[in-house]
């Protein structure tokens, strides 16, 4: 799942990064709001952490522009501007949540995936689809047998992907921007390496294979 972090302080922004992607998130780095407007703009991401005190603009400059283009990912802001005013300005700019620093990880890994939670219509922490359940807290996998499964970072976050949006297309392209991040440089073989990975869990016929176009989890047990 892939999530924009928006920080000038290069020391948080790597904490917060190593922090997020022991999470199960794939992580863009942004330090300036121009490079943020831009990332937001044309990639597809499930969540934004963004910080209102960027070198360039107030964050919430960006965030306003990003509302105007329509786009609708949830955005947590992140800042040390605790006071209720600065908190009501970002919500009416369309931010999601506000998170001040100094603040607690799990604080903030909780209020992010309760936001991804939400945007995808949903209450509970574990996915459930396909007669599968995926515990997104302790990532793992529990097959209709009641066994469970310890999945790698990539596992974990390619069968989220799928089984969040059960009955969805994905094409490669599309899958590989979810589970790498813009530095990354996996090979074009990757997916179909972990889609047999993956079926071997979860079954062949549970993530079809579209052929030239992509695959699609299937909601049935």
């Amino acid at each position: 799942m892939r999530l924009l972090l928006v920080e000038d302080d290069t020391l948080i922004a790597q904490t917060l990064n190593r922090q997020l992607s022991a999470a199960g998130f794939t992580v863009d780095q942004a330090s300036t709001g121009k490079q943020a407007e831009q990332l937001g703009r044309h990639e597809d991401y499930r969540a934004v952490v963004l910080d209102l005190g960027l070198p360039d603009c107030n964050g919430l400059d960006v965030l306003r522009a990003w509302r105007r283009a329509k786009l609708a990912m949830p955005v947590l802001i992140l800042t040390a501007r605790g006071e209720w005013q600065d908190k009501v300005n970002g919500l009416k700019a369309g931010a999601d949540d506000y998170l001040a620093k100094p603040f607690q990880t799990e604080e903030l890994l909780a209020r992010l995936n309760a936001l991804i939670r939400r945007s995808e219509g949903r209450v509970e922490a574990k996915l459930t689809a396909g007669g599968l359940e995926l515990d997104e807290h302790r990532q793992c996998l529990q097959t209709p047998d009641g066994a469970e499964h310890s999945l790698t970072g990539t596992e974990f976050r390619l069968l989220r992907c799928l089984m969040s949006r059960p009955g969805q297309l994905f094409s490669k392209e599309q899958l590989l921007e979810q589970l790498y991040n813009l530095s990354d440089s996996p090979s074009d073989n990757t997916i179909e390496a972990y889609i047999r990975r993956l079926r071997k869990l979860v079954g062949t016929e549970t993530i079809s294979t579209r052929r030239g176009q992509g695959y699609v989890f299937n909601d049935t047990p």
